[in-house]
């Protein structure tokens, strides 16, 4: 029996040793070798796949409002200063222009556009105009919007307390006050760990939900929904290679920094790589950190605030995804945007990308949060899970390349970089008509 025992520890193990994105792929693949061998009969399999849903919405609210309030806590106005207002002020702004990117591109495109799914239910209410949805960012009562899940109420409300306490703390004299902030912090980091457990959990039974999902869904369906995936990862990897060749290749390299974007590719190229290999901004920080030294030669002063917080904070690669995958799930599931739903979806995708980082099954996780905003079901997530992998490394690697981008623009102004140094004087020089540079 105990040879039994450790037999099965030992499948256990080998089994979690794989990560999870690549497990949920492949609960994608056999839930579509189910659903078209067997066909209808596989419907049954439905009340395991909303189990799986039921437990994404029940962790959204308690996520976003730990993870902002973390988030905000390294926001310490007595840490930022000049240098600190500029790096959040351009991540804040890349973010915002990486998300309109993402659905101009998905607009224009309109990835899942032929594929109808029916599986979900969908807010087909009158959509709410632009006034409406800027009025509505504000809670008239802060618990019945967490009551009620009302998330950019949510998020407006936690954002503007939680730096309320951070200037409390920061200016306060009195330490029993200073104390009282730094635990309300502390329980809500130890809050974050407790949903990192329970996504942890959600997560693994989200294989067993992933299969059942695809498998209830695609029961008598043609290979249709498929092809769509296709057109999803394509879509968002168009957007993100636009955002940084626009963004941060021509206007913060080229046109604010004044210098050629290869050299600046050249020098960010082992974080990039890294980035996309490893899917993971903060395990690449050590890459990034080594690159913006040595190849960039940003000084210690600017990207050792710079990087730490983009790794964690700026996320255009999350918004874009976002972004593009709310408008294929309106297609696929045959509901419309209006305008003042798509602010609001923006909206939402720029401000809980502060919360992305960190959190295991992340893109998938806030996926939830953004389709919950938007009315449409959350059974585009057990799809979007199988193609997370691919979505995650170009994500990443946009995240890697704007925080490196942020922090050159940063060290410029600051004077706080060596343009004759590294790869900036490896005789790539400043492209014609490019600012002049004041070495």
């Amino acid at each position: 029996m105990s040879a039994l025992g450790g037999s099965v520890v030992s499948v256990w193990n080998r089994y979690r040793s794989v990560p999870i994105v690549y497990r949920l792929a492949a609960a994608f693949v056999l839930g579509v070798v189910v659903a078209f061998t067997v066909g209808p009969p596989a419907a049954a399999l439905a009340p395991i796949g909303d189990l799986f849903l039921r437990l994404l919405g029940m962790i959204v609210v308690p996520i976003v409002a730990f993870s902002l309030l973390s988030g905000v806590r390294r926001l310490s106005p007595a840490r930022m200063g000049r240098v600190g207002g500029v790096v959040v002020g351009l991540y804040a702004l890349t973010t915002t222009i990486a998300g309109i990117i993402g659905l101009g591109v998905a607009n224009l495109l309109d990835p899942g556009t032929g594929v109808m799914l029916t599986g979900g239910s969908s807010d087909s209410a009158q959509p709410p105009g632009l006034r409406e949805v800027v009025l509505g960012i504000v809670p008239e009562n802060p618990i019945s919007a967490l009551a009620s899940g009302d998330l950019l109420a949510i998020i407006f409300f936690v954002i503007v307390f939680a730096i309320a306490l951070a200037l409390v703390r920061d200016r306060t004299d009195d330490e029993t006050v200073r104390e009282g902030v730094e635990t309300f912090f502390s329980l809500a980091e130890a809050g974050m760990e407790a949903m990192f457990t329970i996504v942890w959990g959600v997560m693994e039974f989200g294989v067993l939900g992933v299969f059942a999902l695809v498998a209830a869904e695609l029961a008598g369906k043609d290979v249709g929904a498929i092809v769509a995936l296709g057109s999803l990862v394509a879509v968002v990897t168009l957007a993100i290679a636009i955002h940084i060749a626009f963004t941060y290749l021509l206007v913060i390299v080229s046109g604010l920094v004044g210098r050629s974007p290869s050299s600046f590719l050249q020098g960010a190229r082992n974080a990039m790589v890294t980035a996309f290999t490893i899917r993971s901004s903060s395990a690449t920080l050590p890459v990034t950190m080594s690159d913006a030294e040595e190849n960039l030669k940003i000084d210690e002063s600017i990207y050792g605030f710079s990087l730490p917080l983009g790794s964690t904070a700026n996320m255009d690669g999350a918004a874009i995804r976002q972004a593009v995958t709310v408008v294929f799930a309106a297609n696929v599931v045959g509901q419309s945007l209006g305008l003042g739903e798509q602010v609001a979806i923006l909206l939402v995708t720029v401000l809980i990308s502060i919360g992305t980082a960190g959190v295991p099954g992340a893109g998938l996780i806030m996926l939830t949060v953004v389709l919950q905003q938007a009315g449409l079901p959350l059974t585009i997530v057990g799809f979007v899970a199988a193609v997370d992998p691919v979505l995650g490394r170009v994500a990443t690697l946009n995240n890697v390349t704007g925080d490196l981008a942020v922090s050159t623009l940063a060290a410029k102004w600051n004077d706080a970089i060596d343009l004759d140094d590294g790869v900036w004087a490896s005789g790539d020089s400043a492209p014609s008509g490019a600012p002049a540079v004041d070495d």
